[in-house]
């Protein structure tokens, strides 16, 4: 199919928790063996499904952080440097007793920045030179909105002074418009509905006990609605993580605004409605909204933009990474079938690996 880079998963190929270190030893040396004779080179290591699913990096018990730290992601960075590639995960979530207390998620968020601070260091040591974070799209998962993702950035490179960046996913952004802070308006809606059919139709307030308080509204005196929705506000101020911007849900906005600290961009075609990993058929781009031209163009804005003080460098380097699902029940030949034609789609846009994006808008300007 014309492909030479490729992202090696940790759940298929070679992940520290559950594979020896003698078989990740031999992957190593296979995986070179194989690249010397074929020219496919193994650009970048990603974790997979199975550390995705953890609380790891932000779990309650110190031990698990741990473990995930030492045990696993630098472990998986001694096996990309051995095979000359780069490196991006994700492994941690915020456990939804932490999200209800402020004082707990700044605790844990702090102890997650200095966690990948370390991690950025060790990359560096090891000659990794761009480790990435997957950007994300609900509250326990972060980062999971522009200007958290900024933050973040920021937070590590100043503790680190090693380069850490973030991998976008074209898909990533469908999760965020549900949970927008609601406008009084909405609120007052949310209640007069809850009255007229019985039911409290799902709006996102943020914490539990904003929830309680818009219940409690919904069965209580007309003349009393303005007070209880001053102090689901109040409420709602002391919990801005979790909270998303119109923004978030661009995929293109964050392209803008991210994508020149973005090495790694996992593509998949989607509808802006789920995070479905399609591939980028005929069929399935008919309905999406993830295009070649558009995500070029948001990149260029990207690194016209002026240089943003406490991030670290932008990136020379982007690798845009077909992230293709395919359901247990596929046939191998679907399944190759559908890859093809991504690549196919993408192959217009980048005919050649390794292509300035100066060039790359030079072909789109010659269409």
């Amino acid at each position: 199919m014309g492909i030479t880079q490729v992202e090696a998963s940790a759940d298929n190929e070679c992940d520290p928790l559950y594979m020896s270190k003698e078989y990740l030893e031999k992957w190593v040396s296979e995986v070179n063996s194989q690249s010397e004779k074929t020219g496919v080179k193994v650009a970048n290591m990603y974790s997979g499904h199975g550390t995705y699913t953890t609380l790891g990096l932000a779990h309650h018990d110190k031990s698990i952080r741990d473990r995930i730290q030492h045990e696993w992601i630098k472990p998986m960075a001694d096996i990309a440097a051995s095979v000359g590639a780069g490196l991006g995960f994700y492994c941690h979530a915020f456990a939804d007793s932490t999200l209800q207390i402020p004082s707990a998620y700044r605790e844990r968020e702090e102890d997650l920045y200095a966690r990948l601070a370390d991690i950025s260091v060790y990359c560096q040591e090891v000659g990794i030179h761009a480790p990435s974070v997957e950007q994300m799209y609900t509250p326990h998962q972060i980062p999971w909105t522009i200007e958290g993702s900024r933050k973040l950035l920021k937070e590590v490179f100043k503790r680190s002074a090693a380069p850490f960046y973030l991998t976008l996913d074209t898909g990533h952004q469908s999760g965020q418009h549900k949970f927008r802070r609601p406008e009084a308006g909405e609120i007052q809606q949310a209640a007069e509905r809850s009255r007229r059919e019985g039911i409290l139709n799902s709006l996102w307030v943020g914490p539990y006990a904003a929830h309680e308080m818009l219940v409690e509204m919904c069965v209580s005196p007309i003349q009393e609605q303005s007070s209880y929705i001053s102090r689901i506000e109040q409420l709602m101020d002391d919990y801005p993580y979790l909270f998303a911007d119109a923004c978030d849900s661009d995929t293109y906005r964050w392209l803008e605004e991210l994508g020149a600290y973005s090495p790694i961009i996992h593509l998949q075609q989607t509808t802006g409605t789920s995070s479905a990993h399609q591939p980028f058929t005929e069929a399935s781009n008919k309905n999406g909204i993830i295009f070649g031209e558009p995500l070029l163009r948001a990149l260029e804005k990207a690194y016209k933009k002026p240089e943003d003080t406490g991030l670290p460098p932008r990136c020379e380097d982007i690798y845009l990474t077909l992230e293709i699902f395919s359901g247990t029940s596929e046939s191998n030949n679907d399944v190759l079938r559908k890859m093809e034609a991504s690549i196919k789609y993408w192959r217009q846009y980048i005919p050649r690996d390794g292509l300035r994006l100066s060039e790359a808008l030079e072909i789109l300007g010659e269409r």
